[in-house]
């Protein structure tokens, strides 16, 4: 079913995520690229989370009402014509990794959705709430993983 493929210049598929994109390096969201979007999708959602995060899953970039015909992000940006959300610090846009030092490295999934409709989200959606409503209006997802750590101190 998964037609769609997310993937970034900056790392490969479960490879680390370079220190620039990281809370404290530098703060600058990744490049990415998506290929394979169904023809009949009427937006893209993208979202990056943690869910090692030591409170539960954590919400580091949410971008709604991007245009499917958009092939990319370049880094440091915005996709186009996209919404950011607020993120888990309540910031709005990205927010790079910024796990507990001394943690093993800490998985960050960038998904993005494929959507035959709008997804209508509260005001501060939590993870789970993005998940309920882009599954519901999912044509189909493409998944790519980083991996991130900080050394004890």
């Amino acid at each position: 079913m998964h037609r769609t493929a997310l993937r970034s210049s900056d790392f490969e598929d479960h490879g680390f995520i370079p220190d620039r994109h990281s809370r404290q390096g530098g703060n600058v969201s990744p490049a990415l690229e998506w290929l394979g979007v169904p023809p009949d999708a009427v937006e893209l959602l993208l979202l990056c989370e943690d869910p090692d995060a030591p409170g539960g899953s954590f919400l580091h970039w949410l971008v709604t009402g991007i245009d499917p015909h958009t092939a990319g992000v370049a880094e440091h940006r915005k996709p186009a014509a996209g919404r950011e959300w607020p993120n888990g610090f309540g910031e709005i846009g990205w927010v790079g990794p910024a796990p507990p030092p001394g943690d093993p490295p800490h998985h960050y999934y960038f998904r993005l959705y494929a959507l035959f409709e709008p997804v209508d989200l509260v005001d501060d959606p939590s993870v789970e709430d993005v998940y309920r409503a882009a599954d519901a209006a999912m044509l189909d997802r493409g998944t790519l993983v980083g991996l991130y750590g900080r050394r004890g101190g």
